[in-house]
């Protein structure tokens, strides 16, 4: 194996990505599943950090369309995200791979509060930190957690597992004609409304200079393949070009 530096980069995935085929909740085998491939990607030297979603649980947004306060929604999403959180730290130290969660809320009796130094503290002795209830505060999304976590700790890319396979012009569940794009820029995602991250979490990454990587998760061993630049999946940057292999 190279002895170049490990790269850093922060894996995000949607709730629903821990519930399998089932409808609500968390299936213990895909999360198991999902766990084994941030094994795998740690074990090729990459130094990784999580944010998983609370769509599979709760959604704070819908919620809030249906009546409920939107603050209050949204931190119901947020612990929502917590215990997807504690159910992958679970899996990964099944695994073997030291884990931290790090709450945006505070939580003492069953994960770390977040505290920067100390997440990269634990990034850098190799172990796999989870950030969990967003950015602690309710009208942001998981994706606004992400991207903030990214810049904050100085990640090289932020990786956004979905149950599509890239960025498309248009829903291609909905629309089977749907043009995938292989790289697009930030800019033009916000112009075109296209369906990545919302506008927040898009600006947060353009202004940092993070690259998002959109790839399918549900497919087992993708991450692998597009970590190592061979799978299926669109890149957002500032110029909206993907680099040569």
């Amino acid at each position: 194996m190279s002895s170049a530096p490990a790269k850093r980069i922060l894996l995000k995935l949607s709730g629903e990505a821990a519930m399998g085929d089932q409808s609500f909740g968390i299936d213990p085998a895909t999360v198991a599943r999902v766990a084994g491939e941030v094994k795998q990607a740690k074990d090729q030297g990459y130094e990784l950090c999580l944010v998983i979603g609370g769509g599979n649980i709760f959604r704070g947004m819908a919620g809030a369309a249906k009546g409920m306060d939107r603050a209050n929604a949204d931190y119901m999403g947020m612990l929502a995200t917590v215990m997807n959180a504690l159910a992958m730290q679970d899996a990964l130290e099944h695994l073997g791979v030291a884990t931290r969660v790090q709450s945006a809320i505070p939580m003492s009796s069953i994960c770390e509060p977040y505290i920067r130094r100390r997440a990269l503290r634990h990034l850098e002795k190799g172990r796999v930190v989870i950030f969990a209830a967003g950015v602690g505060s309710p009208y942001f999304t998981t994706d606004s957690g992400a991207a903030l976590r990214a810049a904050e700790m100085d990640c090289d890319a932020l990786y956004k597992g979905t149950s599509v396979d890239g960025v498309y012009n248009a829903d291609p569940k909905l629309v089977p004609a749907a043009k995938r794009f292989d790289a697009v820029s930030y800019d033009q995602v916000l112009n075109q409304n296209l369906k990545v991250m919302d506008a927040s979490a898009l600006a947060l990454c353009r202004d940092n200079n993070v690259p998002i990587i959109v790839f399918n998760i549900r497919e087992q061993g993708n991450l692998a393949k597009v970590l190592a630049g061979q799978g299926v999946s669109t890149i957002v940057n500032a110029d909206g070009v993907k680099a040569a292999a």
